[in-house]
């Protein structure tokens, strides 16, 4: 096992937040937008979760990583600014928030570099990179080193970095899980249907807690995904600062953005390499081939 990357800590912590506003909501319907109160549920992550979020980071002192929507950055101009001036990062998540398993082919690349120009005409400097919804296609890492960027955090194929080889070079994968992830936890709409569970922030924090203490056992990356117009929520935001105040009083935890991660773990000469490419289900012939 591989422990370079983590620079002596028992685990790395990156906070990561999904500014997703409107646009998830969007991608099932343009017809949603008619919707005032859905609306307004998602406005409230960049207009009144991320002003919360920037300041508890302040109090807590810790970094963290925003992925973006370039339609949101675009919408919202000064946002990311904000963001970077806070001393965080901010990476790219699509420009429509479409995952691309659901896009045609060259639609991906397309809406990956409508989103790479919204941020370069802002100026803010992009580093990593986020499939909406987590739905990379065996394409998406290719995008990625493609425009030279240095990390992807779509894939769950461990719990500490790994390298993706791609034609284009070579990618520094920063693991996600459902589990650490604030939408299965709290996020609920009537329509589209998002989630029917709102879990109490005592449960979310006991877990994620009992996580972050097992991922400092194992030498793992705890790569927390909150939303803003979730856990921006009173009650949830105060949830994350406990949670962030007891991975600080451990002494073994450090907190980083994701570009300081992907930077140590590609000097890492020990890291794990973990080649992407689809299983032979073709093989399967007793499975139904799904839709064309």
């Amino acid at each position: 096992m591989s422990d370079k990357w983590r620079n002596g800590a028992g685990a790395v912590a990156t906070l990561t937040f999904d500014v997703d506003a409107e646009a998830p909501i969007l991608a099932h319907g343009r017809h949603y937008a008619a919707h005032a109160s859905t609306m307004s549920h998602q406005a409230y992550g960049p207009d009144v979760g991320v002003p919360r979020i920037l300041d508890l980071l302040d109090e807590t002192g810790v970094p963290a990583t925003f992925f973006i929507p370039g339609w949101v950055a675009e919408r919202r101009p000064g946002l990311a600014a904000r963001i970077v001036d806070r001393g965080h990062e901010v990476a790219h998540h699509s420009y429509s928030h479409r995952p691309p398993t659901s896009l045609a082919p060259g639609e991906e690349r397309a809406d990956f570099e409508r989103g790479m120009e919204v941020f370069a005409a802002q100026g803010i400097e992009i580093s990593g990179h986020r499939a909406a919804n987590w739905e990379a296609t065996y394409e998406t890492a290719e995008l990625v080193a493609d425009h030279g960027l240095l990390y992807d955090s779509s894939l769950m194929g461990d719990d500490r970095p790994y390298r993706i080889p791609t034609a284009k070079g070579v990618v520094t994968e920063l693991p996600v899980h459902w589990s650490l992830d604030d939408w299965e936890q709290y996020a609920f709409l009537p329509a589209p249907h998002v989630g029917s569970v709102v879990e109490s922030p005592r449960k979310v924090l006991q877990m994620w807690t009992d996580e972050i203490d097992a991922m400092a056992h194992y030498g793992s990356l705890f790569n927390l995904t909150n939303h803003p117009f979730l856990t921006g929520r009173p009650s949830r935001a105060m949830a994350l600062r406990k949670l962030i105040e007891h991975a600080l009083s451990r002494g073994d935890v450090t907190f980083l953005r994701c570009r300081d991660v992907a930077k140590l773990a590609a000097e890492d000469a020990d890291l794990a390499t973990r080649p992407s490419a689809p299983p032979p289900a073709d093989s399967l012939g007793a499975f139904p081939p799904g839709p064309a």
